[in-house]
């Protein structure tokens, strides 16, 4: 059973870490610069996901550990599909091993097109991940073992969070509002990791924020775990229709001034989330990388 201390896991993450999957389409080169940058700002995680086009996330947490020094790195989250228990495993002790323990494996069952790219059949996520932690529990691993790597899943509906509370370290819940980390802490209760991606615009012109928002909800809205989850907690399906109502836009994205911002994260928090990984939407990483650099200011000023 995979359980790091829980207490000592929040320390190591604390309240405000970065989301960014701009800084993986990048070259590796500009990458390293890049964490390097976030990891200077005083942000205390870096979160990036996996897809069929993305780098390897096992191999792209290494290229980031080994650019860093201490702000920790975890994968948010690696598709179960994308590697078998065995090699998941392994590499996960390898890369806490070799980097003090700063590594995190999020995973998930991803979403059924991006598994069929991957060549592999969508079949129920709870059962395909369940069946993948109990595969991982009884790899055998030679070399010198470090402590418990971190596991969380990406959990939204109840039943995922319950299997993060009873066989992981927690939860990393992405494009979830504040109603959700309430619901989210009540399942996992206490002594579980709660670390949800917020998204973020810097933008106070209501029109121009939500038209921002809407070129990113759009694409998680046609994908079926995010639109029944949101469904879940109490979203129509005229919340869910043309990118997103103004209501579902809002409470998802948080978007104005840095108070305002500042005030979102502070929400999460206050509803039981550890941890809030940010994502500035941005067209480029030099722009997410600037806006990260304005909001460090309010938001690791705690």
């Amino acid at each position: 059973m995979n359980r790091p201390n829980t207490a000592s896991l929040r320390a190591q993450l604390g309240p405000v870490g970065v989301w960014s999957n701009r800084i993986g389409e990048t070259s590796a080169s500009t990458e390293r610069t890049a964490a390097k940058t976030i990891e200077s700002l005083g942000y205390g995680a870096l979160w990036f996901g996996e897809t069929p086009h993305s780098k390897e996330a096992l191999v792209h947490a290494s290229i980031l550990l080994q650019a860093t020094s201490a702000m920790t790195i975890a994968t948010g989250i690696a598709n179960v599909y994308g590697r078998d228990p065995l090699a998941a495993e392994s590499a996960a002790n390898a890369l806490a091993d070799a980097f003090d323990n700063r590594f995190i494996l999020g995973l998930g069952a991803s979403h059924a097109p991006l598994v069929k790219a991957r060549g592999h059949s969508y079949t129920g996520p709870l059962t395909a991940v369940r069946d993948y932690l109990n595969a991982m529990d009884t790899v055998s691993y030679a070399p010198p073992k470090p402590a418990a790597v971190p596991r969380v899943l990406g959990a939204l509906r109840p039943r995922m969070l319950e299997l993060a509370r009873d066989r992981t370290a927690g939860a990393h819940p992405y494009f979830v509002p504040v109603a959700h980390t309430k619901l989210a802490r009540e399942v996992l209760g206490p002594d579980r990791i709660l670390a949800p991606e917020l998204m973020v615009i810097l933008e106070s012109d209501p029109t121009a924020a939500r038209a921002l928002a809407r070129g990113t909800t759009a694409g998680f809205l046609a994908l079926p775990n995010y639109a029944n989850n949101l469904r879940e907690l109490g979203y129509s399906d005229d919340d869910l229709a043309g990118g997103g109502s103004d209501r579902l836009v809002d409470d998802i994205v948080a978007w104005g001034t840095l108070d305002e911002i500042q005030n979102r994260v502070e929400a999460h928090l206050d509803a039981g989330a550890d941890h809030v990984a940010i994502q500035p939407l941005a067209a480029d990483l030099g722009f997410q990388l600037q806006q990260l650099r304005i909001l460090a200011h309010v938001l690791l000023d705690r």
